[in-house]
């Protein structure tokens, strides 16, 4: 039989690159979704193609734009002819306070963090169903707690929690949804004033790592059939004390 397929949103660089190449050493074929890092993404699917010939592609889409997200859908199953798992892990951060926030950030914040992960669901579900497949979705330990000024990024990520929870029951038996949501693992690019207290915060006293996330998506993507509707959280115990920041 030939190899599974999985779809990696936003996963040219950081924690999305980090899942590809732990489920291509797990012997998955990975399409490699990218919006800005052609570039990253072209060296990762290289590196993995040398490993293992005709193993990886990548496909480049904007998640802002409806339509494109559509296509990229049709793309991904243009490439290997089938899909086992999608992993919705694109997203964009930054802050919106109340004040200043304004149409363009909804769209941004909302599409890449929910209204795209629901678009890629709903037009792989069919060809999932096909080989009782999974869907991940990267969720965030923010999505129950806020963060301050973040309002539109908790709300999206609230929304991408719940529609995990919805999907997994929709698309049961023959499809498997379940989220993850790490706490912190890589600093947010712009930098976060507040990393030393974030990092005693947690029960376990440190930051984890892009491998604790890419572990926990394979066993929930491949090595776990009987749990779906669940978000894990894999962030050090922070949650356990997590009060809003």
């Amino acid at each position: 039989m030939a190899d599974p397929v999985a779809l990696i949103t936003g996963s040219a660089r950081r924690i999305g690159a980090e899942i590809v190449r732990t489920l291509h050493a797990n012997g998955m074929r990975v399409i490699i979704h990218y919006r800005n890092s052609g570039q990253e993404a072209q060296a990762l699917a290289d590196s993995l193609n040398t490993s293992r010939p005709d193993s990886a592609a990548i496909l480049q889409a904007d998640l802002d734009q409806p339509d494109q997200v559509r296509q990229l859908a049709q793309d991904a199953l243009a490439c290997f002819g089938r899909m086992d798992l999608l992993v919705n892990n694109a997203s964009s951060f930054y802050p919106t306070p109340v004040d200043q926030a304004d149409d363009a950030d909804w769209d941004r914040l909302v599409h890449s963090n929910l209204r795209a992960p629901f678009i890629l669901s709903q037009k792989l579900a069919g060809a999932l169903r096909q080989q009782q497949g999974s869907i991940i979705n990267i969720v965030d330990v923010y999505a129950e707690k806020p963060l301050q000024t973040h309002t539109l990024y908790c709300m999206a990520k609230a929304g991408l929690a719940m529609m995990t929870r919805s999907l997994a029951r929709e698309l049961g038996p023959d499809i498997r949804v379940n989220g993850v949501s790490p706490g912190p693992i890589l600093w947010p690019e712009a930098g976060q004033m507040n990393q030393q207290e974030i990092q005693d915060a947690t029960a376990l006293k440190r930051c984890g790592t892009p491998q604790d996330i890419a572990q926990t998506v394979l066993w929930l993507g491949t090595q776990a059939p009987f749990v779906t509707g669940q978000i894990l959280a894999v962030d050090g115990g922070r949650s356990l004390t997590l009060q809003g920041s």
